[in-house]
C-alpha cells in the first residue's frame, strides 16, 4: 500500500503477488476546492491492479484513437467538424469510473472520449466518423452525434446538452430508477444562457443531476480570462454545492464522480463539477491551436501534467505494474486501434433506403419525404 507521501507500507513481501505485482495500493490525491459543501471527496485513492490496467488501457484508447482519427481527417477520410480530446483522458474515463453503467450520460460535440468510456468500440466510433453503417450511428451522426445505451451524444449546438441532461435527470427522478445524469459542457459553453436555466430547474425539483464543467482553459481560440467575467466555473450556480477538481489525475476524477453521483442520488439535488483539463489539439480541426497560446505552453501540460503519465508513474511505484507490461498493452492498443482505421475505411457507406431509419424508436414503418415530394423513403425502428 502506499501512504500520504507514497511510501510503500504495510504489507512487506507479501505485498508482492498476482507474478511479483501488488494487489492495490492506496494514494494520497490532491483535495478538491469546495463550494457550499462541508465536506467533499477523500484526499486518498485505493487503487486495485485490476482497476489501474483497465484506467490505463481505456486512456490509452481514446489517446491513440484521437491521433488516428486527426491523421484520417487530414487524408480527408473523415469530413465535416471533428473535436478532439486528447489530453482530456482522465476526465472521460475517470468519469465513467466513478458511476454505474446504469446512470446517464450527456455530452458536448467533444465526444469521442466519452462515447469509447461508455462501451462503444473504437471500430464503431471511427467508422462513425468516416460515415459508415458499422458506425455507432449507422453512419448518419458523424463526429458529433455518437450514441450508445445510457448515451446521448454528443450534441452540435454549444451548450444545448445542458437542459437536455436536466431532462434526462428528471425522468430519472421520474420513474424512480435511482440513477443519475452526468451533464458534460465546455468552459466556452458555460457563458451560455441555457445552462443557467437548467441550473436553476434542476435546483427547484432537486433533480439528480450532475452539471461537469470541462474547462480546458480555451473556448475555441479565446482563453476563460477573456471569455468569462468569474472564471470560477463550479461556483457559477451561486445556489447549488459545487467542486472543483484536478482533471489531469484520473483517480481525483473517479472519487469526485463517485462523491458527486452519490449527492445526488441521495436527493440532495444537483452539484457542480468543473473538471481543470487541457486539449492538445486545437479547438476543431481547423484550428491549429497555436494563435492564441504558445507550443511552449502545450509542451509543458504534456511534460509535467499528462494524464496518461500521471497514472502510468502511480502504477509502476506502486508495483501494480511494470514498464514492460504497460509497454505490451500500448502495443495491443496501437494494433486495435490501426485494425479500427483499416475497418472504418473499408466498411460500406449506409444506403439511401435507411435516410428515414430510426427516426422514432417503437412505431411501425412509414413513408418520409426526401428532397422533394416524389422522392419518399420508409423509416423503420
Amino acid at each position: 500500500m502506499l501512504g500520504a507521501a507514497g511510501t510503500l507500507v504495510g504489507r512487506g513481501p507479501a505485498r508482492r503477488a498476482l507474478r511479483g505485482f501488488s494487489r492495490a495500493a492506496t494514494f494520497a490525491i490532491k483535495p478538491c476546492d469546495l463550494y457550499r459543501l462541508e465536506e467533499g471527496p477523500p484526499a486518498t485513492a485505493e487503487l486495485s491492479r485490476e482497476d489501474a490496467l483497465r484506467l490505463y488501457r481505456s486512456m490509452q484508447k481514446v489517446r491513440r484513437m484521437e491521433l488516428a482519427a486527426d491523421q484520417m481527417y487530414k487524408q480527408k477520410l473523415i469530413r465535416g467538424f471533428c473535436h478532439l480530446c486528447d489530453g482530456q483522458e482522465a476526465c472521460c474515463v475517470g468519469l465513467e469510473a466513478g458511476i454505474t453503467p446504469s446512470d446517464h450520460v450527456i455530452t458536448s460535440y467533444r465526444a469521442h472520449g466519452v462515447a469509447l468510456a461508455r462501451g462503444l468500440s473504437v471500430r464503431a466510433i471511427l467508422a462513425e466518423l468516416t460515415g459508415r453503417r458499422s458506425g455507432c450511428a449507422k453512419g448518419k451522426g458523424g463526429s458529433m452525434h455518437m450514441y450508445a445505451r445510457h448515451f446521448y451524444g454528443g450534441n452540435g449546438i454549444v451548450g444545448a446538452q445542458v437542459p437536455l441532461g436536466a431532462g434526462v435527470a428528471l425522468a430519472c427522478q421520474y420513474l424512480g430508477t435511482g440513477s443519475v445524469c452526468l451533464t458534460i459542457y465546455g468552459d466556452g459553453a458555460a457563458n451560455q444562457g441555457q445552462v443557467a436555466e437548467a441550473f436553476n430547474m434542476a435546483a427547484l425539483w432537486k433533480l439528480p443531476c450532475v452539471f461537469i464543467c470541462e474547462n480546458n482553459r480555451y473556448g475555441m481560440g479565446t482563453s476563460a480570462e477573456r471569455s468569462s467575467a468569474a472564471t470560477e466555473y463550479y461556483k457559477r450556480a451561486y445556489f447549488l454545492p459545487g467542486l472543483r477538481v484536478d482533471g489531469m489525475d484520473v483517480l481525483c476524477v473517479r472519487e469526485a464522480t463517485r462523491f458527486a453521483a452519490d449527492h445526488c442520488r441521495s436527493g440532495k439535488g444537483p452539484l457542480v463539477m468543473e473538471l481543470l483539463t487541457y486539449r492538445y489539439h486545437g479547438h476543431s480541426m481547423s484550428d491549429p491551436g497555436i494563435s492564441y497560446r504558445s507550443r511552449e505552453e502545450v509542451q509543458a501540460v504534456r511534460s509535467k501534467s499528462d494524464p496518461i503519465m500521471l497514472l502510468q508513474e502511480k502504477m509502476v511505484s506502486s508495483d501494480l505494474s511494470s514498464v514492460e507490461e504497460l509497454k505490451e498493452i500500448n502495443s495491443e492498443v496501437k494494433k486495435e486501434v490501426a485494425e479500427a482505421v483499416q475497418f472504418a475505411t473499408s466498411d460500406a457507406e449506409p444506403s439511401l433506403d435507411v435516410l428515414g431509419h430510426h427516426i422514432y424508436c417503437s412505431n411501425p414503418p412509414f413513408e418520409v419525404r426526401g428532397a422533394n415530394q416524389w422522392i419518399k423513403f420508409k423509416s423503420i425502428s
